[in-house]
């Protein structure tokens, strides 16, 4: 019986089956290399989307939360000198709070409960030192910090997926 198998399995008969030969192994090796740095690609691909898609969500977030401020100013919730925007100084504003105009014991408005951080920053930094900042005072083309936070972009200098600058999204 024994020998029945042994000759179905490709091996004479007295003679055991043996393991993978050295070419053999080889072999498997080299074509996993193969696939390996095909896959490379791919996998740097998807990270690069995956961080796109966290700045986008980070611009929204914060682009929303800087509006709902706006709004809150306009209708008398913060208070606000002639001279200001109606944005805030500082993006911890929208974290910290600010105090309800409205409000006889106190109470403070707050537009996030944290902020999101740039992905293409550096790791090091806070998450409100990642994000460019865009005063109500500078223009679209050459944005710069003023007095308050009206708008904010990525520093980052690198190029999207889609072939634009992240810093113009």
């Amino acid at each position: 019986m024994d020998a029945g198998r042994l000759l179905a399995h490709g091996a004479p008969p007295g003679r055991a089956v043996r393991g993978f030969t050295l070419i053999e192994m080889l072999v498997v090796l080299a074509m996993l290399g193969v696939l390996a740095s095909a896959a490379r690609p791919l996998l740097e691909l998807s990270v690069q989307r995956s961080r796109e898609h966290e700045l986008r969500q980070g611009l929204r977030t914060l682009r929303e939360a800087l509006d709902a401020y706006r709004r809150a100013t306009e209708i008398g919730a913060i208070a606000r000198s002639p001279e200001d925007s109606g944005y805030p100084a500082r993006l911890d504003l929208l974290v910290d709070g600010v105090p309800d105009a409205r409000s006889a014991e106190g109470r403070k408005l707050y537009f996030l409960r944290r902020l999101p951080r740039d992905p293409f920053a550096p790791a090091d930094l806070r998450p409100a030192e990642t994000w460019g900042l865009r005063a109500y005072d500078s223009p679209p083309d050459n944005p710069r910090a003023g007095k308050d936070v009206f708008d904010v972009f990525s520093r980052s200098e690198r190029l999207a997926l889609d072939g634009t600058r992240l810093k113009d999204w």
